[in-house]
């Protein structure tokens, strides 16, 4: 399958990111004392935390659409799009474990990449299924 090798890697990448912040979780474990399956205690611990669980439940619903407007609408655009998402949890996953005051720029990056990816994606299919009519 080699239709979609910019989607694939934006994939790959999205990935690695959730594999470093898993990471960062473990290396925020051991310097703060907090125990598996504790997931609370020292506040930086808990932004680094939920930076993960946050990123992991976003992934779950951006994936998805992402496939799925690669599929019906552009690999290129979806490659863009995955870009933009990909910033945005950076964006995110810096200013909230820092400050998580702090998170909303980066959460509304990502927010507007999956709404682009989830409408974008439905407008494929819907367009697809009136051709078929």
């Amino acid at each position: 399958m080699n239709a979609y090798p910019i989607t694939a890697l934006a994939t790959l990448v999205i990935a690695a990111l959730m594999f470093v912040l898993a990471f960062n979780v473990g290396k925020a474990r051991m310097k703060y004392g907090v125990k598996a399956p504790a997931t609370t205690g020292e506040p930086t611990f808990e932004r680094i935390y939920r930076v993960q669980m946050n990123t992991l439940e976003s992934a779950i619903c951006f994936l998805p659409c992402l496939w799925v407007f690669a599929a019906f609408m552009s690999d290129c655009w979806a490659g863009i799009v995955a870009a933009v998402w990909i910033v945005g949890r950076i964006v995110y996953a810096v200013s909230y474990q820092r400050d998580a005051s702090k998170r909303t720029a980066g959460f509304a990056i990502g927010a507007l990449a999956l709404m682009v990816a989830m409408l974008g994606g439905a407008c494929g299919v819907v367009r697809a299924l009136l051709a078929a009519v």
